[in-house]
């Protein structure tokens, strides 16, 4: 993005490289910090594994030698997403059939790492060991590793027998290697001369310390014993109970992977909001990140009110081609890496078109689950500049619809969230000429229009909620008018530059049922064009009838779990349309399937081939795990099937339960509505509240 940038430019393609060897690669995950590596949990000197502390290779070799040997991999348990151990033994000595030492190395990340191995001797006599551990760095940027472009090793220093010292030359970023267990300095980094007993152990620590800008970033590190006992987030969340075990685990898996991603504004840390993915994607997004935080709305509001805050204090204030800034526009991405530092002045981009609608939507919803009125207030001014965004900037043409184009060859190509190069086309498989307006944009923009009425009619401003009003019903009527396909029953993906429909089949226009732009008189037929595009699994991005569709593509036929949940809360907004209800259901069963496939972890996508064809689903090689909406997409499916609809300014509360038969009863204790902790239950028998006074109104059906 700027004049003699020699690498691709980091926001020209969202869609991220395979992993080399994806079959014994273990991903681990904690905020800013992530870690890529082996079985064995060695990271290897080359390739795309390391430790990465924001946006940063802060380790690239990272290898347990016993005796010269690399240990053989038994098992790998990794049941947080922030910690794992990897269980594995010494090699065989030479005569002796089987192997007498277990190796475990437990391992936390947390703005930083920690790992603890211990060597277990279950042999009669003493054994005699050389342990070494193999250290390197090259503080390369997350961006210049997925484009193979690795840095050169940085110079070492031992600042004592128990610390490794590793820096740039310029001071920018650093490592400190603590160990334990008085090692000696080798060549290529720690050994131990090591003498276990018999049936006995030997155990070191070690912590890899990040250094940014020659300071000291103080690890982390949850779950550590002297932490046990401790309330941590886990405990404070909504729980979540559900008869049905796969769904179960699925719900559990979501709280850690969750848990995982959350994420620490640095200028004010009681802002937490949620990253968008691993490994890839560490860092806020704001499609992303806005849309998580609403699916997570019944685990912790909290998330949602961190995620606007961070987002506000971001968003654009001036022109800007490089990185499409633009007064009121909400940002697509946040980057902290060293080469956008030191090319692009730690530049944040803004190619996005629905974030800032989004924004202003998300608003709304959070002030009727009972955000603080303060807070709320404050955050007008930032939802005014983005409905000032929308009608200025986001309307280039002033039709009345929200397109994009980029600003330079650099930008993204597509700005919704099928963001890839060839996501937006029409039957034939034809790109779509820019500026394109996007279906879903204008479902968005709609639901923005009516959130904003809402908060002003909530503080008296009449005058603006019926502008606002105005606004949402006319766009709405455009909508119906210029993306409805008669011919088909269904809605045009987008608007091409020429304003002609752009006539793919895909499932965007069930984003426009979860925003209500959609009248009923299109519903109908919308709900039978969605059955059409259900794979047995989920939703598939774009119909098999379609000219590009492609099962193993990434947007043209796969499926994304954070989309099917979308359409099945579009669906459930629209439950009085025949077919709406069972449709919902077979795509959220279908989904719950492919998670149990994937050991109840939802991936980013997956392919879209049909379940009768293959069973359990194919992985797509690229997929971020965890991936923040992808873990969120089970709440919203329980929100949605709930029928939960909170509104506490006005003390309403709507509970419409239509569960999927197979799921059995669900209950939900200590959600969090304002001042108020409630326990939900349902079934399909019915439901049940407490923990509301007696003026509220609940509605029941």
């Amino acid at each position: 993005m700027t004049e003699g940038l020699a690498a691709p430019d980091p926001f020209e393609a969202s869609q991220p490289p395979a992993l080399s060897g994806v079959r014994g690669v273990v991903t681990l995950v904690e905020g800013t910090t992530f870690c890529i590596s082996e079985a064995t949990g060695d990271i290897v000197g080359n390739g795309l594994q390391g430790l990465y502390f924001r946006d940063a290779r802060v380790l690239s070799r990272w290898q347990l030698r016993l005796d010269g040997q690399a240990p053989q991999p038994l098992s790998v348990v990794d049941s947080d997403a922030f910690t794992a151990r990897f269980i594995g033994r010494r090699p065989a000595v030479p005569g002796k059939h089987d192997s007498t030492m277990l190796v475990d190395r437990h391992r936390w990340l947390g703005r930083g790492m920690r790992e603890v191995i211990t060597l277990s001797n279950v042999a009669r006599e003493a054994t005699a060991v050389s342990v070494e551990l193999l250290v390197d760095t090259d503080f390369a940027d997350l961006f210049a590793v997925k484009e193979g472009r690795p840095g050169a090793p940085s110079p070492r220093t031992s600042r004592s027998g128990m610390e490794l010292f590793f820096s740039r030359e310029d001071g920018s970023r650093g490592l400190l290697v603590h160990a334990a267990g008085e090692p000696t300095v080798s060549a290529a980094g720690l050994v131990w001369q090591v003498v276990i007993p018999p049936r006995e152990s030997w155990t070191v620590e070690l912590i890899a310390q990040p250094v940014v800008a020659n300071c000291r970033i103080e690890p982390r590190f949850r779950d550590l014993p002297a932490e046990k006992g401790e309330p941590g987030w886990r405990d404070r969340v909504t729980e979540l109970r559900v008869e049905h075990p796969g769904l179960a685990r699925i719900l559990q898996r979501t709280v850690h992977d969750l848990e995982a991603l959350r994420m620490i504004d640095q200028d004010e840390p009681q802002r937490i909001y949620v990253a968008a993915g691993a490994p890839w994607f560490m860092t806020l997004f704001g499609r992303d990140s806005l849309l998580t935080s609403w699916m997570t709305l019944p685990l912790d509001p909290t998330l949602a009110v961190g995620t606007l805050q961070t987002l506000a204090a971001l968003q654009g204030t001036q022109h800007d081609l490089r990185t499409e800034e633009q007064p009121g526009r909400i940002l697509h991405e946040m980057r902290l890496g060293p080469q956008n530092v030191e090319t692009l002045g730690g530049m944040n981009y803004y190619g996005t078109v629905d974030a800032t609608p989004l924004f202003v939507a998300l608003l709304g919803e959070v002030w009727r689950w009972g955000a603080a009125e303060s807070t709320v207030r404050a955050l007008l001014p930032a939802a005014d500049a983005a409905l000032s965004w929308m009608e200025r900037h986001g309307d280039r043409d002033g039709d009345g619809f929200l397109e994009y184009q980029r600003a330079t060859d650099r930008g993204l190509d597509n700005q919704g969230w099928k963001d890839s190069w060839d996501g937006i086309n029409d039957a034939t498989g034809r790109l779509a000429e820019p500026p394109i307006a996007l279906a879903e944009a204008q479902g968005y923009a709609y639901a923005a229009w009516l959130a904003r009425a809402e908060l002003a009619e909530a503080v008296g401003e009449r005058a603006t909620a019926s502008a606002c009003r105005a606004k949402a019903e006319k766009l709405q009527q455009l909508f119906a008018e210029r993306f409805w396909l008669p011919e088909e029953g269904f809605y045009a993906i987008a608007l091409d530059g020429l304003k002609r429909p752009v006539d793919s089949i895909t499932s965007n226009p069930a984003h426009c049922l979860w925003s209500g732009i959609v009248p009923d008189e299109h519903a109908e037929r919308i709900v039978a064009g969605l059955a059409g595009l259900d794979s047995g699994f989920g939703l598939r991005t774009l119909s098999d009838r379609m000219g590009a569709y492609n099962p193993m593509s990434y947007h043209n036929g796969s499926i994304w779990p954070h989309d099917t949940a979308i359409a099945v809360a579009g669906l459930m907004r629209y439950a009085h349309i025949p077919g709406a209800v069972p449709l919902a259901h077979r795509l959220a069963d279908g989904l719950i399937r492919a998670g149990q496939a994937f050991g109840g972890r939802l991936p980013e996508l997956f392919c879209g081939f049909s379940a009768d064809a293959f069973s359990p689903p194919i992985p797509y090689p690229t997929s971020c795990s965890p991936q923040a909406w992808a873990s969120a997409a089970p709440l919203l499916l329980v929100r949605s099937f709930l029928g939960l609809e909170p509104d506490v300014p006005n003390r309403r509360l709507r509970l419409a339960p239509a569960l999927p038969p197979s799921w059995g009863r669900i209950s939900l204790r200590r959600l969090r509505l304002g001042d108020y902790d409630l326990r939900v239950g349902a079934s399909t028998s019915g439901a049940h509240i407490t923990g509301l006074p007696p003026e509220w109104t609940v509605a029941l059906s």
